[in-house]
């Protein structure tokens, strides 16, 4: 009896931690005033993965990514581990800085206030050092370290990205 009520407690934390504040094409509608463009790809060949590993922590889990690009401006959909699960993420950079950061999705069962504008609000203008961190520090929110390290590693890669885009 005791396992089965367990059980369902584990259950129902799960469905409150997948929380989709946004889908992509929203996303992607907020930030492309007359029509969306057609996806771009990035490629990432094996230098470029080797960077993206050293950003990450860890190796790429895809070798290609999909953008959209539309005069300076380019957004990126990200996935990141928090702690256990994805968070994903959109990233709009403008001119190799963020012009803005929304989470779409976060499947944790805790630090979910890195979606609060509040919080998301200190990466805009946010630019990439030549060693791949950050250009000014970003506050953490206690209880929610993994989350916040798992969104400034996102910001790092949507940078690297978007620089890289203008390279292709």
């Amino acid at each position: 009896m005791f396992s089965l009520a367990l059980g369902l407690m584990t259950l129902s934390i799960q469905v409150f931690a997948d929380i989709q504040y946004l889908t992509t094409a929203q996303f992607l509608d907020e930030h492309f005033v007359t029509e969306v463009p057609k996806p771009s790809t990035l490629w990432l060949v094996k230098d470029r993965a080797k960077q993206v590993e050293k950003i990450l922590g860890h190796a790429p889990l895809e070798r290609r990514k999909r953008y959209w690009k539309q005069a300076n401006k380019t957004v990126w959909i990200l996935n990141e581990i928090g702690k256990t699960e994805f968070i994903t993420a959109g990233f709009v950079v403008e001119d190799g800085r963020i012009a803005q950061a929304r989470v779409l999705t976060y499947r944790e069962s805790r630090g979910g206030e890195v979606h609060y504008p509040a919080f998301l609000k200190q990466y805009f203008g946010v630019g990439l050092q030549e060693d791949s961190f950050l250009d000014r520090h970003i506050d953490g929110i206690s209880g929610a370290t993994l989350s916040v390290r798992s969104m400034s590693r996102m910001a790092r890669l949507a940078l690297y990205y978007d620089a890289l885009s203008k390279e292709d």
